[in-house]
């Protein structure tokens, strides 16, 4: 399987486009990729917590939905060894809409026999991205008094797996 471009090329946040339509002669972007993340709802759905703590972001970004679900597999792993499934409910809060195109330019001997240049330059999808402003929320995990410092924890090991920088924030739900 190809290996996944570095995303720095990715990060900033663009115009979003995800023309999807059912009718093919109306959708611009011919296919979109399926779903990495797996759950967005985990732990005890219906119990009812007063505590909250949040992932925020402190500037706009865009974060591919890999990267998404390795954060969300780390930290859910953590949350269960260590508070026990009844005792958190953890929620990732965005969708991944925004499709990624690239319109790859082949270089070296032969090149001008496999790409147009730019002249058909509207791209081929390869992947799918969330768009997050400035102080929006990634992740939320809802805990009471006892396992706020574990949500903490939990919320800082899912922290490496994202690009740029986040805050963590603790408030009563």
């Amino acid at each position: 399987m190809a290996r996944l471009r570095k995303f720095v090329a990715y990060r900033t946040i663009e115009r979003p486009y995800t023309r999807v339509s059912k009718f093919r002669s109306k959708s611009y972007v011919k296919s979109r990729p399926h779903l990495k993340i797996t759950r967005f709802d985990m732990g005890n759905l219906n119990g009812s917590f007063k505590y909250r703590v949040s992932l925020v972001s402190k500037q706009p970004l865009q974060i591919r939905q890999e990267s998404i679900e390795s954060a969300r597999v780390s930290a859910n792993r953590l949350l269960e060894k260590t508070l026990g499934r009844s005792s958190y409910h953890f929620k990732i809060l965005k969708y991944p809409h925004h499709v990624l195109r690239e319109n790859p330019l082949a270089s070296g001997a032969g090149a001008d026999r496999l790409s147009t240049g730019m002249k058909l330059s509207f791209g081929k999808v390869i992947g799918i991205a969330v768009q997050l402003r400035e102080g929006e929320r990634l992740m939320s995990v809802y805990v009471n008094e006892d396992g706020i410092e574990k949500a903490r924890r939990a919320l800082r090991l899912a922290y490496t797996k994202l690009p740029l920088s986040y805050s963590i924030v603790e408030e009563k739900a």
